[in-house]
């Protein structure tokens, strides 16, 4: 496979800060329907992620998103292969990975997109071998 995460990442991809509330994030992602929300910096940087499951906890709705996000966020370049985001999430246990060029948030791709990619490509079994018409002269 010759796919690298950009072209199965989602992008653009929406962001929240640090400073924004509990409530805030979790009806822009209710709104939006997506699970994760990279929290990123005034530069664009990843300084962390917040997913639904976070969004399960008891939290207070104005409880700034610095509180409860998780942080340091996992990210991988817009140009890596799939398997390396497969790998991160695989052994770290997560379903979302920031993708970044230059540092900067430019998508994010979760465990569901690299499914679908396998799902794409999925491997088609081909026929076996034809019997020769002179194995049967064989000593």
């Amino acid at each position: 496979m010759t796919v690298e995460i950009k072209q199965i990442m989602h992008a653009p991809v929406m962001t929240g800060t640090r400073h924004q509330t509990a409530s805030h994030v979790r009806q822009l992602m209710a709104e939006h329907r997506v699970s994760a929300l990279p929290i990123v910096d005034e530069d664009r940087i990843p300084v962390g992620i917040v997913t639904a499951a976070d969004l399960l906890l008891d939290l207070a709705d104005g409880a700034p998103v610095s509180s409860f996000m998780t942080s340091p966020v996992l990210s991988v370049p817009l140009y890596e292969k799939p398997h390396i985001a497969a790998r991160i999430m695989r052994n770290r246990r997560i379903h979302h990975l920031v993708v970044t060029d230059e540092q900067r948030t430019v998508g994010i791709v979760s465990a569901y997109d690299l499914l679908q990619l396998i799902e794409d490509h999925r491997y088609v079994a081909k026929p076996g071998p034809t019997p020769r018409s002179n194995d049967s002269k064989r000593r």
